[in-house]
Protein backbone atom coordinates (compact mmCIF):
# COMPACT_ATOMS: atom_id res chain seq x y z
CA UNK A 1 0.00 0.00 0.00
CA UNK A 2 1.28 3.44 -0.69
CA UNK A 3 -0.80 6.45 -0.11
CA UNK A 4 -3.36 8.08 2.09
CA UNK A 5 -4.01 4.50 4.05
CA UNK A 6 -4.87 6.56 6.75
CA UNK A 7 -7.35 8.72 5.03
CA UNK A 8 -10.95 8.87 6.23
CA UNK A 9 -13.50 8.10 3.31
CA UNK A 10 -15.81 10.58 2.44
CA UNK A 11 -19.43 9.41 2.36
CA UNK A 12 -21.03 10.21 -1.01
CA UNK A 13 -23.63 13.23 -1.05
CA UNK A 14 -27.07 12.20 0.15
CA UNK A 15 -28.13 13.10 -3.68
CA UNK A 16 -26.16 10.61 -5.30
CA UNK A 17 -27.32 7.37 -2.69
CA UNK A 18 -30.95 8.60 -3.53
CA UNK A 19 -30.19 8.59 -7.78
CA UNK A 20 -28.43 5.27 -7.12
CA UNK A 21 -31.28 3.80 -4.95
CA UNK A 22 -33.90 5.35 -8.10
CA UNK A 23 -32.48 3.95 -10.64
CA UNK A 24 -30.95 0.51 -10.34
CA UNK A 25 -31.02 -1.38 -13.44
CA UNK A 26 -30.30 -5.57 -13.75
CA UNK A 27 -27.16 -6.69 -15.57
CA UNK A 28 -27.69 -6.98 -19.27
CA UNK A 29 -25.72 -8.86 -22.42
CA UNK A 30 -24.02 -7.23 -25.24
CA UNK A 31 -21.39 -7.84 -27.99
CA UNK A 32 -19.40 -5.73 -29.91
CA UNK A 33 -19.26 -7.18 -33.71
CA UNK A 34 -18.30 -11.16 -33.05
CA UNK A 35 -16.25 -10.12 -29.81
CA UNK A 36 -18.05 -10.99 -26.11
CA UNK A 37 -15.27 -8.76 -24.57
CA UNK A 38 -17.46 -5.67 -23.23
CA UNK A 39 -14.77 -4.37 -20.99
CA UNK A 40 -12.41 -4.03 -23.88
CA UNK A 41 -14.48 -1.35 -26.30
CA UNK A 42 -16.20 0.51 -23.52
CA UNK A 43 -15.52 2.01 -20.27
CA UNK A 44 -18.61 2.93 -17.58
CA UNK A 45 -18.19 4.68 -14.61
CA UNK A 46 -21.12 6.74 -12.51
CA UNK A 47 -21.08 10.03 -14.39
CA UNK A 48 -20.50 8.83 -18.21
CA UNK A 49 -19.64 5.94 -20.58
CA UNK A 50 -17.10 5.49 -23.34
CA UNK A 51 -18.00 3.71 -25.89
CA UNK A 52 -15.92 2.31 -29.16
CA UNK A 53 -16.45 4.17 -32.65
CA UNK A 54 -17.79 1.57 -35.11
CA UNK A 55 -18.90 -2.15 -34.44
CA UNK A 56 -22.22 -2.44 -34.80
CA UNK A 57 -25.04 0.00 -33.61
CA UNK A 58 -26.55 -2.64 -31.57
CA UNK A 59 -23.36 -2.55 -29.21
CA UNK A 60 -24.08 1.21 -28.68
CA UNK A 61 -28.05 0.98 -28.24
CA UNK A 62 -27.52 -1.72 -25.52
CA UNK A 63 -25.88 1.32 -23.45
CA UNK A 64 -27.94 3.46 -24.58
CA UNK A 65 -31.17 2.20 -23.69
CA UNK A 66 -29.74 1.43 -20.29
CA UNK A 67 -27.92 4.76 -19.55
CA UNK A 68 -28.68 7.79 -21.63
CA UNK A 69 -31.44 8.97 -19.72
CA UNK A 70 -28.52 9.34 -16.50
CA UNK A 71 -25.61 9.69 -17.90
CA UNK A 72 -23.97 10.95 -21.56
CA UNK A 73 -22.70 7.22 -23.13
CA UNK A 74 -19.72 9.03 -25.71
CA UNK A 75 -18.43 7.34 -28.97
CA UNK A 76 -14.60 7.50 -28.53
CA UNK A 77 -11.47 6.10 -30.03
CA UNK A 78 -8.27 6.38 -28.54
CA UNK A 79 -4.64 6.85 -30.76
CA UNK A 80 -6.77 5.41 -33.63
CA UNK A 81 -7.77 2.21 -31.71
CA UNK A 82 -11.35 1.11 -30.77
CA UNK A 83 -10.05 -0.66 -27.46
CA UNK A 84 -10.90 2.23 -25.21
CA UNK A 85 -11.91 0.13 -21.92
CA UNK A 86 -8.14 -1.49 -21.85
CA UNK A 87 -6.01 1.82 -22.80
CA UNK A 88 -8.34 3.96 -20.13
CA UNK A 89 -9.55 4.35 -16.95
CA UNK A 90 -11.99 6.21 -15.26
CA UNK A 91 -14.74 7.55 -12.36
CA UNK A 92 -16.81 10.23 -11.53
CA UNK A 93 -14.12 12.84 -11.01
CA UNK A 94 -11.95 12.21 -14.30
CA UNK A 95 -10.49 10.26 -16.94
CA UNK A 96 -7.33 8.70 -17.61
CA UNK A 97 -5.54 8.48 -21.20
CA UNK A 98 -2.17 7.00 -22.23
CA UNK A 99 0.25 9.05 -24.09
CA UNK A 100 -0.83 7.76 -27.70
CA UNK A 101 -4.37 9.37 -27.61
CA UNK A 102 -4.32 12.50 -30.21
CA UNK A 103 -5.16 16.32 -29.09
CA UNK A 104 -8.50 15.75 -31.31
CA UNK A 105 -9.50 13.00 -29.30
CA UNK A 106 -8.76 14.62 -26.08
CA UNK A 107 -10.48 17.69 -27.04
CA UNK A 108 -13.50 15.59 -28.14
CA UNK A 109 -13.40 14.05 -24.94
CA UNK A 110 -13.27 17.10 -23.20
CA UNK A 111 -16.28 18.45 -25.09
CA UNK A 112 -18.64 15.51 -24.51
CA UNK A 113 -17.80 14.31 -20.45
CA UNK A 114 -19.67 16.29 -18.23
CA UNK A 115 -18.04 19.54 -16.95
CA UNK A 116 -16.81 18.31 -13.35
CA UNK A 117 -15.05 15.69 -15.27
CA UNK A 118 -11.39 16.30 -15.35
CA UNK A 119 -9.29 14.52 -18.47
CA UNK A 120 -5.59 14.02 -18.15
CA UNK A 121 -3.43 12.28 -20.16
CA UNK A 122 -0.74 10.29 -18.85
CA UNK A 123 2.78 9.84 -19.92
CA UNK A 124 3.12 5.96 -18.87
CA UNK A 125 5.38 2.73 -20.37
CA UNK A 126 2.20 0.96 -18.99
CA UNK A 127 0.14 2.13 -21.29
CA UNK A 128 -3.02 -0.40 -21.51
CA UNK A 129 -4.57 2.05 -18.03
CA UNK A 130 -7.49 -0.55 -18.12
CA UNK A 131 -5.60 -3.38 -17.58
CA UNK A 132 -2.95 -1.54 -15.18
CA UNK A 133 -5.52 0.05 -12.69
CA UNK A 134 -8.95 -1.28 -11.13
CA UNK A 135 -10.83 1.80 -9.36
CA UNK A 136 -14.05 3.10 -7.94
CA UNK A 137 -15.00 7.00 -6.63
CA UNK A 138 -12.71 6.05 -3.60
CA UNK A 139 -9.58 3.99 -4.01
CA UNK A 140 -7.58 2.49 -6.75
CA UNK A 141 -5.66 -0.56 -7.28
CA UNK A 142 -2.73 -0.54 -9.38
CA UNK A 143 0.24 -2.99 -11.22
CA UNK A 144 2.84 -2.97 -8.93
CA UNK A 145 5.34 -1.28 -11.58
CA UNK A 146 3.54 1.67 -12.46
CA UNK A 147 5.47 5.38 -12.25
CA UNK A 148 5.71 6.99 -9.34
CA UNK A 149 4.62 10.20 -11.17
CA UNK A 150 1.69 8.15 -12.07
CA UNK A 151 0.38 7.09 -9.05
CA UNK A 152 0.28 10.79 -8.30
CA UNK A 153 -2.00 11.42 -11.09
CA UNK A 154 -4.08 9.10 -10.43
CA UNK A 155 -4.59 10.29 -6.84
CA UNK A 156 -4.54 13.79 -7.85
CA UNK A 157 -7.26 13.53 -11.15
CA UNK A 158 -9.64 10.65 -10.00
CA UNK A 159 -9.29 11.71 -5.93
CA UNK A 160 -9.03 8.17 -4.95
CA UNK A 161 -6.37 6.29 -2.83
CA UNK A 162 -3.94 4.32 -4.61
CA UNK A 163 -2.72 1.31 -3.43
CA UNK A 164 -0.23 -1.19 -5.46
CA UNK A 165 -1.58 -4.73 -5.22
CA UNK A 166 -2.28 -7.86 -7.11
CA UNK A 167 -5.10 -10.10 -7.62
CA UNK A 168 -4.77 -14.02 -7.75
CA UNK A 169 -0.52 -12.91 -8.04
CA UNK A 170 -1.70 -11.09 -10.87
CA UNK A 171 -0.36 -7.84 -11.58
CA UNK A 172 -2.78 -7.01 -13.98
CA UNK A 173 -5.23 -5.74 -11.53
CA UNK A 174 -7.70 -3.82 -14.14
CA UNK A 175 -7.53 -7.14 -16.56
CA UNK A 176 -8.68 -9.62 -13.33
CA UNK A 177 -11.03 -7.14 -11.26
CA UNK A 178 -14.00 -4.68 -11.96
CA UNK A 179 -15.17 -2.54 -9.19
CA UNK A 180 -17.64 -0.12 -7.85
CA UNK A 181 -18.74 1.63 -4.85
CA UNK A 182 -21.46 -2.02 -3.91
CA UNK A 183 -18.43 -4.09 -4.50
CA UNK A 184 -16.25 -6.04 -6.48
CA UNK A 185 -15.85 -8.83 -8.71
CA UNK A 186 -12.49 -10.33 -9.16
CA UNK A 187 -10.53 -13.16 -10.23
CA UNK A 188 -11.60 -17.05 -9.34
CA UNK A 189 -8.49 -18.21 -8.20
CA UNK A 190 -8.27 -15.52 -6.07
CA UNK A 191 -7.13 -16.70 -2.34
CA UNK A 192 -9.27 -16.21 0.04
CA UNK A 193 -7.04 -14.45 2.29
CA UNK A 194 -6.20 -12.20 -0.68
CA UNK A 195 -9.72 -11.58 -1.13
CA UNK A 196 -10.37 -10.49 2.25
CA UNK A 197 -7.10 -8.15 2.92
CA UNK A 198 -8.32 -6.37 -0.80
CA UNK A 199 -11.82 -6.35 0.80
CA UNK A 200 -10.01 -4.02 4.21
CA UNK A 201 -8.34 -1.83 1.37
CA UNK A 202 -11.09 -1.43 -1.43
CA UNK A 203 -13.73 -0.87 1.83
CA UNK A 204 -16.08 -2.83 -0.32
CA UNK A 205 -16.62 -6.68 -0.31
CA UNK A 206 -15.38 -8.71 -2.88
CA UNK A 207 -16.34 -11.96 -4.64
CA UNK A 208 -14.62 -14.49 -6.58
CA UNK A 209 -16.23 -15.27 -10.18
CA UNK A 210 -16.26 -15.65 -13.99
CA UNK A 211 -18.18 -14.04 -16.79
CA UNK A 212 -18.29 -15.30 -20.20
CA UNK A 213 -19.25 -18.71 -19.63
CA UNK A 214 -16.41 -19.62 -17.38
CA UNK A 215 -13.56 -16.64 -18.50
CA UNK A 216 -11.32 -15.15 -15.39
CA UNK A 217 -10.76 -12.14 -17.29
CA UNK A 218 -13.00 -10.04 -15.60
CA UNK A 219 -12.47 -6.62 -16.76
CA UNK A 220 -12.78 -7.62 -20.27
CA UNK A 221 -16.43 -9.49 -19.35
CA UNK A 222 -18.17 -7.11 -18.04
CA UNK A 223 -18.23 -3.49 -16.98
CA UNK A 224 -20.42 -1.34 -14.46
CA UNK A 225 -20.88 0.94 -11.99
CA UNK A 226 -23.27 1.74 -8.95
CA UNK A 227 -26.60 0.94 -11.05
CA UNK A 228 -26.07 -0.71 -13.77
CA UNK A 229 -23.85 -3.22 -15.78
CA UNK A 230 -23.39 -4.70 -19.08
CA UNK A 231 -21.70 -8.44 -19.49
CA UNK A 232 -20.55 -10.44 -23.07
CA UNK A 233 -23.28 -12.14 -24.50
CA UNK A 234 -21.87 -15.62 -23.45
CA UNK A 235 -22.24 -14.69 -19.54
CA UNK A 236 -24.48 -17.61 -18.08
CA UNK A 237 -27.49 -16.85 -15.74
CA UNK A 238 -25.52 -17.84 -13.02
CA UNK A 239 -23.00 -15.63 -14.01
CA UNK A 240 -25.02 -12.43 -14.28
CA UNK A 241 -26.66 -13.70 -10.82
CA UNK A 242 -23.53 -13.09 -9.17
CA UNK A 243 -22.79 -10.08 -11.20
CA UNK A 244 -25.92 -8.67 -9.71
CA UNK A 245 -25.26 -9.84 -6.48
CA UNK A 246 -21.87 -8.19 -5.91
CA UNK A 247 -22.75 -5.11 -7.47
CA UNK A 248 -26.34 -4.49 -5.82
CA UNK A 249 -28.01 -4.45 -8.49
CA UNK A 250 -31.35 -5.97 -8.63
CA UNK A 251 -33.72 -6.54 -5.62
CA UNK A 252 -34.27 -9.65 -3.82
CA UNK A 253 -34.29 -12.70 -6.11
CA UNK A 254 -32.03 -11.94 -9.04
CA UNK A 255 -30.51 -15.13 -7.93
CA UNK A 256 -33.83 -16.64 -7.88
CA UNK A 257 -34.30 -15.44 -11.07
CA UNK A 258 -31.12 -16.59 -12.62
CA UNK A 259 -31.59 -20.19 -11.65
CA UNK A 260 -35.07 -20.69 -12.85
CA UNK A 261 -33.31 -19.39 -16.40
CA UNK A 262 -30.96 -21.88 -15.91
CA UNK A 263 -33.16 -24.80 -15.39
CA UNK A 264 -35.68 -23.47 -18.37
Amino acid sequence: SSRGASKIRKNPPVEVICFVAAFRLMAVRASFENSNEVGVFSRLTNSYCLVALGGSENFYSVFEAQLSKHIPVVHATIGGTRICGRVTVGNRHGLLVPSITTDQELSHLRNHLPEGVRVQKVEERLSALGNCIACNDYVALVHTDLDRETEEVIADTLQVDVFRATVAQKVLVGSYCVLTNQGGLVHARTPMQDMEELSQLVQVPLTAGTVNRGSDIIGAGVVANDWAAVCGMDTTATEIGVVESIFKLSSAGGMQSALIDTIM
